[in-house]
Order: structure tokens, then sequence, then C-alpha cells
């Protein structure tokens, strides 16, 4: 379902001048939540915040889109929302824009005993990401990442 709602979302949002950072669907009894994560090119490295009409304008361009083509059978609520300061990274581009970030990534199988990570990403490929965790470099390949998020770094 996942790939069906980011096929049908993902060029509408584009064409309002965003982008698509990541799509969440959670279902549960009685219904479910779609969470729409945008933000604007570049993200805001570029200097570029997603304000509260950003997101109403993508609100009410998906609402369109999912009630003509009617992909979720439940009722559900519809979220959109900035990547906010844990913002997700889904897409390799996400990764290369995060280069020398902390990150925390979990896998999808577990390797030497551990399916979480939490360090420094040192780099990117085509094919996945070199992190720096306890000192020991761990590479993970993009098919093998099924999660992944910024760690906010507060001054603390």
């Amino acid at each position: 379902m996942r790939e069906t709602l980011i096929s049908l979302l993902e060029p509408g949002i584009v064409a309002l001048g965003y982008e698509l950072v990541e799509l969440e669907f959670n279902a549960h009894r009685g219904g479910g939540t779609l969470r729409i994560f945008i933000d604007h090119p570049g993200g805001e490295t570029e200097g570029h915040r997603v304000t509260v009409d950003d997101c109403a304008a993508v609100s009410r361009m998906s609402s369109e889109l999912l009630d003509a083509a009617d992909p979720i059978s439940s009722e559900y609520t519809l979220e959109v929302s900035s990547p906010g300061f844990d913002r997700p990274l889904a897409k390799p581009a996400h990764f290369a824009r995060y280069v020398g970030e902390r990150v925390h990534v979990e896998s999808h199988l577990p390797r030497d005993g551990r399916r979480r990570w939490t360090g420094q990403l040192v780099s990117t490929s085509q094919t996945g990401i070199v992190l720096q965790v306890d000192g020991k470099e761990v590479v993970l390949g993009f098919n093998e990442i099924k999660a992944a998020r910024l760690v906010p770094d507060f001054g603390a």
C-alpha cells in the first residue's frame, strides 16, 4: 500500500513545489493514520522551513487525490507535517544531504546481534551508507535499512 500511496501523491506534492520526505500509514482498530512528511527541495539546509500554510496546501491536494482514487478502504486520519528535528531519512538523496550528522538506523534483519545503530553518517554511495559507531565503521545497504532518522543535537 505504501508504494501505491507514494505513486498517487508524490507527483502532486512535487507539482506544488515540495518534496515528499516520507509517508507512513499506521492501521489500527477502527481506521488508521496516514502521515505525510514534506519539505522544500533542499530541506532546511537551504534555509527553508515548512509552514502551516504549506501543510494545509498539501493536505487539500492530497485529500482530493485520495478521495478520487480511494486507495484506503477503511476510515483514516490524514496528517501533513514537516519532517521535524529528527527527520526521517528514506531516500539516498536524504542520506547524502546529511553526511557528517548523527543518525539512528534500524535494519530489517539483525547483524552481529544488533538491528539498531546510532552514529555519525560518514558517507553514502549508490548502494548504501557508512556509519561510524563506537569507533567502528558499519556499512549498510539501502535494501537493509528499515528506518533511519537524524539524531537532533540541541547543543547539550
